[in-house]
């Protein structure tokens, strides 16, 4: 029997009032975004000017107010690839671990006269020139130096390689060591410039890593890629400061001299520190995943020569209690001091997991680029190229609407106005479900979007041609609505589901522009299906209710 109950309707007169209501800011484009801007300033300044409170009015607080963001191409902005100098890190580490290696073959007294040779591409030679006779020796106390440290599939594995030639004594970065190494930096690179850009408020960038070490950064926005390089090269601000006291109080209020942070890896809770640092992240050479001495994941970490000085006097005086590691306003750790931390190099550990004693790693080292960027391709978008795109798209979507509308009128009359009236609920669900997600628009985003547009009548007519069919069989008109719904069905779901997988491959194997299109297909072919086998058959059952009518003509 052609009926829909009375709980299914109003489930989907919500799904589409809902999905159209997050659509809703989209038609007042710039009023939002001005609104929303101003949001984020007062917050983030924590001040309410004039200006600011006229722009946050100008859209109610009570509708929603997420938007579809615009990509490079529509909203203009900066273009950056950047290779990052992966063996810097390498050589670095080598140089900063000369001094351990120096005074430990000093110490065996029978070595006698060292000289470091040279560092290049993560190996240090050192020869041997009194006593190369004592190489094997040299060997082993060099390799009693190594550590344990975390490798790509969360195995320890040594950190160095020891080897000799001649007289020539050679210590290079092992090879698994230097894959997660080189891993490490590319992750520390990627999250040091998206905090940089994240950090003035910037709507949705995109920062991919390519290959083994590239990074594109695409700035919607933005003036011009000089802008953006001077922006990512600025150095974020890591610290290191005595714990006065916690609390739960987000308004305590501190000393002179004292500033209170909140905490990142515990929320609720906000650290009151003194405000002059101990040590700063300029004096921090390396910190790693690594392991302690019952096998927990833990951090370790080395200042040089200045900074290990100053920390090896401030935890002697201040054993059993804690320190703050501030990085960018925040507290992300507030370890307890075991002993004293001499020498430079210390240990945190903690209730850590593997991966998250990376991730601490990564945020420890997040001070400062870790291997210079190589500006391999720059170019900005003007706004004007991009409202160009943007008319374009407009008129693509446009021509392709009023086709669809006048070609399914024609065709199927009563049947194919509400199939129009779908299709316009159907693009407005696309965009409500963009809005919710805060997804990115690109030009092939609206090239999906007009795909969409001539897909999604396909299961109206798939439908429309079924009822025809059980029409003619001499069925009655409910009869035929009912099974041309039924069993149009099947040939609907699995038309639709192959071209879903075809877009979640292109979305898990694409990057930038093609999974841009990706998703607004996705989504558009979820949207045409749920208009088409819903909304269409609401507004057929609605009419049939109302009209009652003997024959039907499709």
């Amino acid at each position: 029997m052609l009926q829909i109950d009375a709980w299914k309707r109003v489930m989907i007169l919500m799904t589409v009032a809902v999905g159209l209501l997050l659509a809703m800011p989209n038609a007042f484009y710039t009023r939002v975004e001005m609104h929303n801007d101003a949001q984020i300033a007062m917050e983030r300044t924590g001040v309410s000017t004039p200006e600011l409170e006229q722009q946050a009015a100008l859209w109610p607080s009570y509708l929603p107010s997420s938007l579809v963001n615009l990509g490079l191409d529509l909203r203009g902005g900066a273009h950056l690839l950047a290779e990052v100098q992966v063996n810097q890190v390498l050589d670095a580490r080598m140089v900063s671990f000369w001094p351990e290696v120096r005074d430990a073959l000093r110490a065996t007294g029978t070595i006698g006269s060292i000289e470091r040779l040279g560092v290049e591409n993560g190996e240090m030679r050192i020869r041997l020139n009194d006593n190369p006779d004592r190489m094997e020796e040299a060997i082993g106390v060099v390799r009693g130096l190594s550590r344990q440290t975390i490798s790509l599939t969360g195995v320890p594995v040594s950190d160095i390689d020891v080897r000799s030639e001649g007289a020539i004594l050679i210590i290079s970065v092992s090879e698994a060591e230097r894959t997660a190494s080189s891993e490490r930096t590319m992750a520390q690179s990627r999250e040091i410039i998206e905090r940089r850009i994240n950090e003035v408020g910037t709507r949705e960038p995109n920062i991919q890593r390519q290959g083994d070490d590239r990074i594109l950064i695409q700035v919607p926005g933005i003036g011009s890629a000089q802008e953006l390089k001077d922006l990512i090269g600025t150095t974020a601000k890591l610290t290191f400061n005595h714990v006065v006291s916690s609390t739960s109080d987000p308004n305590a209020r501190a000393r002179i001299g004292q500033i209170v942070l909140p905490s990142l890896d515990q929320p609720g809770t906000f650290y009151i520190l003194r405000e002059s640092p101990v040590v700063t992240g300029e004096d921090l050479v390396d910190s790693q995943p690594s392991f302690d001495q019952n096998g927990q994941a833990a951090v370790s970490f080395r200042f040089n020569a200045s900074g290990g000085a100053k920390f090896g006097q401030y935890t002697a005086e201040n054993v059993g209690l804690p320190f703050a590691i501030v990085l960018d306003g925040e507290v992300i750790s507030a370890p307890r001091i075991n002993d004293a931390i001499l020498g430079g190099s210390g240990i945190i550990t903690g209730n850590f997991t593997v991966e998250e004693s990376v991730q601490l790693a990564v945020l420890l080292r997040a001070g400062a680029l870790p291997a210079e960027l190589t500006w391999l391709e720059e170019r900005t978008v003007g706004p004007d190229l991009g409202q160009d795109s943007i008319d374009a798209g407009r008129i693509a979507c446009i021509v392709a609407f009023i086709a669809v509308l006048v070609f399914m009128f024609l065709s199927y009359g009563t049947f194919g106005m509400f199939a129009n009236i779908a299709l316009i609920i159907n693009v407005g669900l696309i965009f409500g479900l963009l809005s919710l997600i805060g997804a990115t628009l690109t030009l092939p985003g609206i090239a999906g979007i007009v795909l969409t547009i001539g897909m999604a009548v396909d299961a109206n007519v798939l439908i429309f041609e079924r009822i025809k069919e059980e029409l003619k069989s001499a069925k009655g008109p409910a009869r035929a609505i009912e099974l041309g719904y039924e069993k149009a069905l099947s040939a609907i779901l699995d038309a639709n589901v192959t071209t879903f997988i075809t877009a979640l491959i292109l979305f898990v194997m694409g990057s930038g522009p093609v999974r841009g299109f990706a998703i607004t297909l996705g989504l558009g072919i979820i949207t045409s299906v749920f208009t088409a086998i819903y909304v269409t058959r609401l507004f057929v059952v609605m009419w049939f209710e109302f009209r009652r009518p003997k024959t039907i003509e499709v």
